[in-house]
């Protein structure tokens, strides 16, 4: 087994502890496992010659997000973003150990740990592949769920920050998407 399956296979392993579930064509997976293997399959549609450290900070872009809950934050903007940035911090220091123990070298981690905490969008090219990679995945798989969740507006205002976040590539992606007629609706209302 070389490094790269190795480490993709420590993070599914870690993914698999999940004790939150969700059900994806009629079968039940630990939570993140599923959001790892979305991010894997649809950065390698969108970029089928990814490197391996895009490859693995997409699968790892989540490991273990459940250890950090959202509810140990204020529920505002302040306490959203303060939770987003220890959840990299982690996501990368779990991944960082995963890669040392498998015999990556100092460079190769520190480049996907630059790559999960996303530095430099708009700079970095794999930075930005990633950033597009998450809204992709959350476009396609989770997006239906949390339309249906808030009303209108909000969900319009997600979908502008989501799509501004995006390269151009990102947003041709987004938009072939099997997407439903109310979700492509609202997409077109948040681009007017």
């Amino acid at each position: 087994m070389t490094n790269f399956e190795e480490a993709l296979k420590l993070i599914d392993e870690k993914n698999a502890t999940d004790p939150n579930t969700e059900t994806a064509d009629a079968k039940e997976y630990p939570k993140e496992l599923l959001y790892s293997q979305r991010m894997s399959q649809k950065l390698l549609d969108f970029m089928p010659d990814a490197s391996e450290e895009l490859q693995i900070a997409a699968r790892a872009q989540h490991i273990c997000r459940w250890q950090i809950p959202r509810s140990d934050y204020p529920m505002d903007k302040v306490g959203y973003l303060k939770w987003r940035e220890e959840l990299k911090k982690m996501h990368a220091q779990i991944t960082s150990e995963i890669l040392e123990s498998v015999g990556y070298d100092q460079e190769f981690i520190d480049r996907v740990s630059f790559l999960i905490r996303k530095k430099m969008l708009k700079k970095d090219d794999e930075t930005q592949a990633l950033e597009d990679v998450i809204c992709l995945v959350f476009l396609h798989f989770y997006f239906e769920e949390f339309a249906a969740k808030h009303n209108d507006e909000k969900v319009i205002d997600i979908l502008q920050k989501t799509w501004r976040k995006m390269s151009d590539e990102g947003h041709q992606a987004a938009l072939k998407l099997p997407l439903s007629e109310s979700s492509l609706s609202l997409i077109k209302q948040a681009l007017a």
